[in-house]
């Protein structure tokens, strides 16, 4: 249960921090704020939204490698478990060892004495 919830909460940061990084500022922004479009950082605060996205960034980034460790951590603490196809060859496996070890009786290649039309010799 808790490694479900640990897995949707790491898809959740995962797709927040890919969001964020791809709304911060490059180097090259600063050359597109002299012709007017520098107008628009001013929604984040007088620094603008260098600084919030990159301490919102940075924290994400912690969660998400805590996150991580946490679910590997969880992963490594769970016992093992067979999947359905290695249960399904260990059963035909001992189905096999019975059948070796339980000889079965030929099918008989003669006719079976005293059946009905036969006629004794």
């Amino acid at each position: 249960m808790l490694y479900g919830i640990l897995l949707v909460v790491q898809v959740v940061i995962a797709v927040t921090l890919i969001a964020l990084v791809l709304m911060q500022h490059g180097k090259g922004a600063d050359a597109g704020a002299a012709f007017g479009s520098g107008a628009s950082a001013t929604v984040f605060g007088a620094r603008g939204s260098a600084n919030f996205l990159s301490r919102s960034t940075a924290i994400l980034a912690v969660i998400f490698f805590v996150n991580s460790l946490s679910l590997a951590y969880l992963a490594a603490s769970v016992p093992e478990t067979r999947s359905l196809i290695e249960q399904m060859q260990e059963e035909a496996r001992q189905q096999r060892l019975l059948d070796d070890a339980i000889p079965m009786d030929p099918i008989p290649t003669d006719p079976i004495p005293g059946r009905p039309g036969d006629i004794p010799e």
